[in-house]
């Protein structure tokens, strides 16, 4: 299964703006999807919603108040149109010791002043592993992978380097071990190992084992588990 590019039609990022995970280009991106690769698609999304909802308003209008016809519409074809624009916003990139995730704002943490490492899993029909820290004032989530039956997606090689060599300047053991567990995973990337030798994936299935369903965080003692 290869790394960071684990479906087809997937495709690479072509610029060099703030999240460009190209070397020499300073920040990294650590976006699990590439931003160009869900682009289009959010952008219809964005687009066919708000027609729909003009439609839906201008339909209404000839039977009801404009101001309920407006309201009507903006309920209709609002949310999707909202969670589209969001989602072309979604970035998450390291910038020297920054961490910054862009969503509805921009967070950014420094990552030698983290206080908090720990992975998380979230089980469903899509399996995700997360990164989730925080330095006492800005809390960051940075997905690591998913998983379905068979594949799935994970971060690219550079980000895992750069995500991992970014733990080490943190004094907490458990972002050590958390980096030692993606050192592990960028060598099974690098060699195309199978699924039940790449540490993430073991993550979700440890969780999986231990009925630790939907969401679980592991404990220090399970991250061990991972490096054996």
């Amino acid at each position: 299964m290869p790394s960071g590019r684990a479906l087809p039609g997937d495709s690479r990022p072509g610029d060099s703006r703030p999240g460009d995970s190209r070397p020499g280009t300073g920040p990294v991106a650590l976006d699990l999807v590439s931003a160009e690769f869900l682009a289009p698609r959010l952008r219809k999304i964005a687009f066919g919603s708000v027609v729909i909802g003009i439609a839906v308003a201008a339909a209404l209008a000839f039977v009801a108040p404009v101001w309920l016809a407006v309201l009507i519409g903006v309920v209709v074809g609002g949310p999707a149109a909202v969670s589209g624009w969001l989602g072309l916003r979604r970035r998450v990139w390291l910038d020297g010791p920054l961490l910054c995730s862009r969503g509805l704002r921009t967070r950014r943490l420094r990552m030698p002043e983290v206080v908090t490492a720990e992975l998380t899993i979230r089980t469903a029909g899509i399996d995700q592993i997360s990164l989730r820290l925080y330095d006492g004032r800005t809390p960051v989530v940075v997905p690591l992978a998913l998983y379905t039956k068979g594949g799935g997606r994970e971060l690219p090689i550079l980000a895992l380097r750069t995500l991992a060599d970014s733990l080490w300047t943190t004094e907490l053991v458990p972002a050590a071990a958390i980096a030692s567990v993606l050192v592990d995973q960028l060598r099974a990337e690098a060699r195309d190992a199978g699924l039940d030798e790449r540490p993430l994936y073991r993550a979700v299935d440890l969780v999986r084992s231990k009925g630790r369903t939907p969401q679980a965080t592991l404990t220090d003692r399970e991250v061990a588990q991972l490096l054996d």
